[in-house]
């Protein structure tokens, strides 16, 4: 164990799935047929080395086992298989209140927990002050940590484990309910325990913290380690993974929605025989996502990649094309329009064109396609989504959907508002000559 802090070798935990859990002894013994059970690998073979002064992350999907690892590695749980060497006083930041009594102060608290950690009651007494200054909860201190808020309870749970000066420190995704100017403090004094050589295993969902802070990642997938390695390479194999399944989870539901809206007799009937309250309201809600008279009408919309496949996460920066299928009384259109606009999923409005702005002319079939080609997305990572229209050029609208699809934008980089604006950075030192 020279140079090693942490060792984990081939750990496996179990827990039992109860289907039908008898709830007394009674139960128990009448109902013999209760208490059928399954059971549950949450961790697989798990095997890693941290180096003392090293600060490792954990990823992956809830219910992975992330948070089961890091009880067994703070004694709260056993393994099943395998063992755990620890060398070094170890601090955890589990649970949200783990090792708080409600009813006891938070000086109170204070004490009790810091003992749990092992220290006694001298130096608690010469690290109290310390840790009250540092949770910002002077005025609070003497209240039950009950009346406390799940804030609270993080700044101080939070500042009694970083300082009881721990050789090891074990952190949970518990930063995620403080406030950004806490998280900040935070994120700095695991900073600092980390220039002091400090061990520390770290489970978050930000992943930028994650690849900012850690030396090097372990993804854990269905109970096993997938992938580890360099952060930046970890984090974006993850990203893909996690937006390769949401693809097929839309896409999923899109093949479902579009089956039933292919049944138009029953999408007829509903609309001649429904005359309910419940029916109306719904009317007009779907009045209130389209509207026109409908002499031309959008009878399908969808957004395709380079590759032409239809997608609902698209790169930055990357060629994307809407199609726009319409239907028509041929005879009756006149000067019509096709427009799009594309908004962020607040409603704010991002950017919005049509065939009139740009001078495009048309003359519509009975049927047809309207193409859109973009040639490069430059929007920055998020959800958004599309409204399409075809209306006439004095604005009278044939159908207007709002919308009409939704898609998300995937990128690495971490930019901020709306657009990307291809840029570059130079510098040419210190004594530039501006004239």
């Amino acid at each position: 164990m020279s140079g090693i802090a942490i060792k984990v070798s081939n750990v496996s935990k179990k827990f039992k799935i109860f289907e039908d859990k008898p709830a007394t002894l009674k139960d128990r013994i009448i109902f013999r047929s209760k208490g059928v059970y399954q059971e549950k690998w949450v961790l697989r073979d798990i095997s890693f080395d941290v180096p003392k002064g090293k600060m490792i992350g954990l990823i992956g999907r809830n219910g992975s086992g992330k948070s089961t690892l890091l009880k067994i590695l703070t004694r709260i749980l056993q393994p099943d298989k395998g063992s755990v060497e620890i060398v070094g006083r170890v601090s955890s930041l589990l649970e949200l209140g783990a090792g708080f009594h409600m009813d006891f102060t938070g000086r109170e608290n204070i004490y009790m927990n810091a003992s749990i950690f092992g220290l006694s009651r001298k130096e608690i007494d010469g690290k109290i002050d310390e840790i009250i200054r540092f949770a910002e909860l002077g005025p609070f201190i003497e209240n039950p940590v009950r009346t406390y808020s799940s804030g609270m309870y993080m700044r101080l749970a939070f500042s009694i484990a970083v300082h009881v000066d721990p050789d090891i420190l074990l952190i949970d995704e518990i930063l995620a309910v403080g406030d950004n100017a806490f998280q900040k403090k935070c994120i700095s004094r695991i900073e600092s325990f980390k220039s002091q050589g400090k061990t520390i295993v770290f489970v978050s969902h930000d992943n930028g913290v994650m690849e900012r802070l850690c030396d090097e990642l372990y993804w854990i997938h269905e109970s096993e380690i997938v992938q580890h390695g360099e952060p930046r390479k970890v984090v974006r194999d993850y990203m893909d993974f996690l937006n390769d399944s949401e693809e097929r989870r839309l896409t999923e539901e899109s093949e479902i929605v579009a089956t039933l809206m292919e049944n138009a007799e029953i999408v007829d009937i509903a609309e001649k025989v429904e005359k309910s309250e419940k029916t109306e309201k719904t009317e007009k809600t779907e009045k209130a996502g389209r509207w026109g008279n409908k002499l031309a009408e959008i009878t399908r919309v969808t957004m395709v990649d380079s590759k032409g496949e239809e997608k609902h996460f698209f790169d930055k920066g990357k060629p994307v094309t809407i199609f726009i299928a319409y239907a028509a009384l041929k005879a009756q259109i006149d000067k019509p329009v096709f427009g799009i606009g594309i908004y962020k999923m607040d409603g704010y409005c991002c950017y919005g064109t049509n065939t009139h702005i740009d001078n495009e002319k048309i003359s519509l079939d009975n049927t047809g396609v309207i193409e859109v080609s973009i040639e490069n997305l430059n929007l920055v990572a998020g959800e958004y989504y599309l409204d399409v229209a075809c209306h006439h050029e004095d604005g009278t609208p044939y159908d207007y959907i709002t919308k009409a699809l939704t898609f998300n934008v995937k990128s690495y980089e971490e930019e901020i508002g709306v657009a990307y604006l291809a840029h570059q950075w130079v510098h040419k030192g210190g004594n530039v000559n501006n004239e």
